[in-house]
């Protein structure tokens, strides 16, 4: 019995020893990490307390986060949004009434039946930029205003595009501005003191066009009507019903419009009995009177017949 009792008593002996050494092992271990933690904080600018105060302020952020994600999958945000639209309402702040200025040549209904969609709306949930937007799609709007007039007032100031020609399409005549930009058909009798532009991809050239003109300005209130031929020069028709063809290229255009220009200065040419000017070989000038051709050849024939007679 004694014997069993001494043999129990050491293996507990021994458990204990090999428990002591697991635990010293590992204080020594975490003493080892703290250090070297201890150690790797130290190389960076906050004292603990600061540490503390950044991990609690991540926790923070990343709960409010996570917050947020939830109350959007919830539909939170769109409910709170309504409920402050409809106490704005009930407040007085609703769209009542729409005040539109710059209008002058294009019917302001057009902004109108855009601006009245937003009537009965509370003034939060408008949208200026959007309704500006779609200002901007109708033609005759170079630019627009937009702006809330507390409590019940939407406030629309229009910028119009200027009309500048008269693009002659094959079923209409339609305006146009400096930039090519189609505002609105015209009738005949409206376009008639208009400079009509002609021509495949005319409207493109309105711009190049006005240049052109401008560089010979005693000739620009003479002009009529302009043709773009063959997508590379310009035959310009005066009041007249004259034609003037020019040459390909902006500068050799202007160049010869110059030209022409002080040719009528000098001899009256607009106006006169000459049908056509052909300046696409310039400096050569070449004129066409109607009817000179025909004298010309019933002269000839004249003349064979009186020495054939001779004869």
């Amino acid at each position: 019995m004694a014997n069993r009792i001494r043999r129990s008593q050491g293996k507990g002996v021994r458990r204990a020893a090999k428990s002591q050494s697991r635990a010293a092992g590992a204080r020594r271990a975490k003493a080892t990490t703290t250090g070297f933690v201890d150690r790797a904080m130290g190389l960076l600018p906050f004292t603990e307390e600061q540490w503390t105060r950044i991990w609690l302020s991540v926790i923070i952020l990343a709960g409010a986060a996570l917050a947020f994600v939830i109350a959007n999958f919830a539909g939170v945000p769109a409910m709170a949004e309504a409920e402050v639209a409809r106490m704005a309402s009930e407040a007085g702040f609703e769209v009542r009434r729409v005040r539109v200025t710059g209008t002058d040549r294009m019917d302001e209904r057009e902004v109108y039946a855009r601006a009245l969609a937003q009537r009965d709306r509370s003034m939060p949930r408008v949208d200026v930029g959007a309704l500006r937007a779609e200002l901007l799609e109708l033609p005759w709007v170079a630019d627009a205003r937009v702006s809330k007039q507390l409590p019940d007032t939407l406030a629309i100031d229009i910028v119009e595009r200027e009309p500048h020609a008269v693009l002659v399409k094959p079923d209409r005549l339609v305006l146009i501005d400096i930039g090519g930009h189609e505002l609105a058909t015209i009738a005949p009798e409206d376009a008639a003191d208009a400079l009509r532009i002609s021509g495949p991809g005319a409207g493109r050239q309105v711009a190049a066009l006005d240049r052109l003109l401008a560089a010979a300005p005693a000739l620009g209130p003479q002009v009529e009507a302009a043709e773009w031929i063959g997508n590379r020069r310009w035959n310009v028709t005066f009041r007249g019903g004259q034609v003037l063809a020019l040459p390909e290229g902006e500068d050799r255009a202007a160049s010869a419009l110059v030209t022409f220009a002080r040719m009528d200065g000098q001899n009256r040419l607009i106006g006169g009995k000459v049908a056509s000017f052909d300046m696409r070989n310039p400096p050569r000038v070449y004129m066409r009177v109607p009817g000179r051709s025909e004298r010309i050849e019933a002269a000839d024939m004249a003349a064979a017949g009186a020495a054939a007679g001779e004869e």
